[in-house]
């Protein structure tokens, strides 16, 4: 169920949208526009309106929930129990050894297969 500030807020997000999809345009044809200028001044058109692009974004209502969802996300992360620089070495070397025994299981019925079809094959 929304709240009445979203569903009322919500009203003007088609309009914002417009307006994000027409920087974004405005940047890449700008881009090609002034494609005789200097790089350093198309990135730093390009860089601009998207950033202004992006901050019209985070004012509508799906903007607002990824705010919201990047927040809980960095929450999210502090509680996370990281692993200590021992554990970490350990499972590496596990993973390390795992993946050179696989490879040379392979390796071996590549070879053994292979050996085989030309046999058969002459």
């Amino acid at each position: 169920m929304k709240h009445s500030a979203e569903v009322q807020e919500s009203r003007h997000d088609g309009l914002k949208w417009a307006v994000v999809v027409t920087l974004l345009v405005l940047a890449v044809v700008g881009n090609t526009y002034f494609a005789d200028l200097a790089l350093l001044y198309r990135v730093l058109g390009v860089v601009a309106l998207s950033i202004v692009a992006a901050l019209v974004a985070l004012t509508t209502t799906r903007g607002r929930e990824l705010t919201e969802l990047a927040k809980s996300a960095k929450k999210e992360i502090q509680r996370v129990v990281w692993p200590t620089r021992p554990e970490t070495v350990q499972t590496t070397g596990i993973v390390l050894v795992a993946v050179l025994v696989v490879g040379l299981m392979l390796w071996l019925i590549d070879t053994l297969l292979g050996w085989a079809m030309s046999g058969v094959i002459g």
